[in-house]
C-alpha cells in the first residue's frame, strides 16, 4: 500500500460496474477487484451486485475468512471519501391498498355457489305457480 492512499469520490467508484471494470467500497477503502471476478467462489454476480454501494455489510454477512481478507490486500486501490457516500437509505415498502376479502375471486364463487340454486329454486316455484292447472 502507498503511504498517501488516493482518496476517490463516491460516484467515481460507482461507474466501476461492470464485469471487466468492478471496483467496490468495503469498510471505507477501494478495491478494484477486477482480475478477481473470473476467481471469486461467489461467482461475479456476487460482485457486481455489491457495486454502487458500500459493500461493507454485505461483505461481512458472509464471514470471509482470513486469507480472504489477506488477499484483499492486492485489489486495494485508496480510500472513499466518506462525504461523498450517500446515506443509507431505510426500505420503505410500497404503498398497498388494503386487503378486502370481499374482492376476491374465492368470494366471489361462494356468492354465486349461494346465488344460483336459490335462482333456480325461485324459477322452479315461479313455473310450478304459473303452470298449475286449477
Amino acid at each position: 500500500m502507498a503511504s498517501d492512499p488516493k482518496v476517490h469520490i463516491f460516484e467515481e467508484v460507482a461507474n466501476h460496474n461492470k464485469t471487466k471494470d468492478c471496483w467496490l467500497i468495503i469498510s471505507g477503502k477501494v478495491y478494484d477487484v477486477t482480475p478477481f471476478m473470473d476467481d471469486h467462489p461467489g461467482g461475479d454476480e456476487v460482485l457486481l451486485s455489491a457495486t454502487g454501494k458500500d459493500a461493507t455489510d454485505d461483505f461481512e454477512d458472509v464471514g470471509h475468512s482470513d486469507s480472504a481478507r489477506e488477499m484483499m490486500e492486492k485489489y486495494y486501490i485508496g480510500e472513499i471519501d466518506p462525504k461523498t457516500v450517500p446515506a443509507k437509505r431505510t426500505y420503505i415498502p410500497p404503498q398497498q391498498t388494503p386487503y378486502n376479502p370481499d374482492k376476491t375471486p374465492e368470494f366471489v364463487i361462494k356468492i354465486l355457489q349461494f346465488l344460483v340454486p336459490l335462482l333456480i329454486l325461485g324459477l322452479a316455484i315461479a313455473v310450478r305457480h304459473y303452470t298449475k292447472k286449477e
